[in-house]
């Protein structure tokens, strides 16, 4: 893989928990890959992608329930860890295959599904390369820069020289930190795409669950922004870790550092809890917590064409055949 590739891959890692969609209930979600779209459903999935002389490729799978193989993951907080930890294990192996047909240039007809031994395979030490460069990554951009940067900070001005005040402020740059980097993100050309194919996906959810007919004319008519979208849950977890971390009993730099790390478990499971409180009731204060990803969304989505909005119909499409074929049934929430 070239320097581009590798690059465009990373930012595309970094982007997984904004551009998924979804939980683990009778809900279709999805997430936005390479020139493509991964739709879900309780029990199966499909990823769709167009290729750039217009055919599409499918990759489809069933998708047992994490909560049916172990039932800790039925439980609040818990189900939560479990949710986002398989949404991202089935986000990069969407990401993997529309990379696949990007960079190695996938063979298959208009619309047919591409089969594991008609395909390159990109290698799995390049994958697990991506994923921990990756990880080191949004550690030290998230919990070393800040919390370093508020350290300093603290050491040379009196006013927020406390524990209390340092805390606050690395809280607040790391959300000034994630606010820069997904405007940056969205200046770049292969960016700007991902977040059309974003939108495809919001916009074909609501489609379904209006009850209307999966249409391009019908899906084109609803907003890009979802209540459910991995940017309003990450928006939430950055509001939550700000006041989490405000009153951390600790002074060291190091042990502030690993409290950090350790806690992002819990934050994250109550930060679901939230999100999956607020989907269903759209006043209150759970709502006001959730306003501020739908906002951002005017940012991690775009319009998408008619084109990208097939793709995403296409690929639940093929996500809820295939769930009717293993005798699910899709109820709307």
């Amino acid at each position: 893989m070239n320097l581009r590739g590798f690059v465009r891959l990373f930012t595309h890692i970094q982007l997984l928990p904004v551009l998924e969609n979804g939980e683990e209930t009778t809900l279709v979600g999805g997430q936005a890959v390479m020139e493509g779209v991964m739709m879900r459903t309780p029990h199966s999935y499909c990823v769709a992608v167009r290729k750039p002389d217009g055919e599409i490729v499918t990759e489809e799978s069933p998708l047992p329930r994490l909560s049916q193989r172990y039932p800790i993951f039925k439980l609040p907080v818990f189900r939560g860890l479990g949710t986002l930890g398989h949404a991202m294990w089935l986000g990069m192996k969407a990401l993997r295959f529309s990379a696949q047909c990007a960079v190695e240039g996938i063979k298959g007809g208009n619309e047919a599904e591409v089969k594991p031994r008609e395909k390159k395979e990109l290698g799995a030490g390049a994958m697990a390369l991506q994923i921990a460069f990756s990880l080191l990554f949004m550690i030290a951009l998230y919990k070393f820069v800040p919390l370093y940067v508020a350290t300093l900070l603290g050491q040379h001005f009196h006013a927020i020289s406390s524990r209390f005040a340092i805390n606050m402020v690395d809280g607040t740059l790391r959300i000034a930190i994630f606010l820069g980097f997904m405007f940056l993100l969205s200046r770049l050309k292969d960016m700007h795409r991902i977040f059309e194919y974003h939108g495809a996906e919001h916009r074909v959810v609501f489609n379904f669950e209006s009850g209307q007919p999966l249409t391009v004319e019908n899906a084109q008519r609803f907003v890009t922004w979802h209540p459910r979208c991995g940017t309003s849950f990450l928006v939430v977890v950055l509001i939550i870790a700000l006041i989490c971390y405000a009153f951390l009993p600790f002074d060291s730099f190091w042990v502030k550092l690993v409290a950090r790390i350790a806690l992002l478990p819990l934050i994250v499971g109550v930060s679901y809890e939230v999100i999956r409180y607020a989907a269903k009731r759209q006043k209150g204060l759970m709502s006001v917590l959730t306003r501020p990803g739908l906002w951002l969304q005017r940012v991690t989505t775009q319009p998408p064409s008619n084109e990208q909005a097939e793709v995403a119909i296409h690929a639940l499409d093929r996500a809820m055949e295939l769930e009717k074929a293993q005798g699910g049934v899709l109820v709307i929430a």
